[in-house]
């Protein structure tokens, strides 16, 4: 009988930065105006997201991102915060849920069972929550659009 052998896991950086880039412009869109303005909320169908700067530095801004569903007492809330790195246009994921401190990859099987590819696989997520309030989200209040005066 043969020993059973550890696939060695290896991180995609190139691929783990491109979701990161894309996740930072997608957050600028969704948050224009986070340089002026502390929170950002809207509706994604039956929930309210609301995205939050927690602080702020020349090259860095951390988001608190949270979404509280209506049914919340059935299907829980997201809370992701991410870290925005501006000289670099890459936006990662610092903590998913009430895990922090998530590390690039992970020794499988583990005491907290994370996946190899743990912060990949929430960075993807976050890629594609992101997307979706791109896609479905809409403005909770009135906008007020200036008049043009002669």
């Amino acid at each position: 009988m043969h020993a059973a052998r550890s696939r060695q896991f290896n991180l995609n950086l190139a691929e783990l930065h491109a979701v990161c880039e894309a996740n930072y412009a997608r957050l600028l869109r969704l948050f224009p105006d986070y340089e002026s303005t502390n929170t950002r909320e809207f509706a994604v169908g039956p929930a309210t997201v609301c995205l939050e700067v927690v602080e702020r530095c020349r090259y860095t801004t951390i988001f608190r991102l949270h979404q509280q569903h209506a049914q919340a007492r059935w299907l829980g809330s997201l809370k992701v915060e991410v870290r925005a790195y501006h000289d670099a246009g890459m936006l990662e994921v610092g903590s998913f849920q009430s895990h922090r401190r998530i590390q690039g990859r992970y020794a499988y099987p583990n005491k907290q069972m994370f996946q190899q590819d743990e912060k990949s696989q929430q960075n993807r997520f976050l890629a594609d929550w992101l997307e979706h309030c791109l896609g479905n989200g809409h403005s909770t209040t009135p906008v007020s659009v200036g008049s043009s005066g002669p």
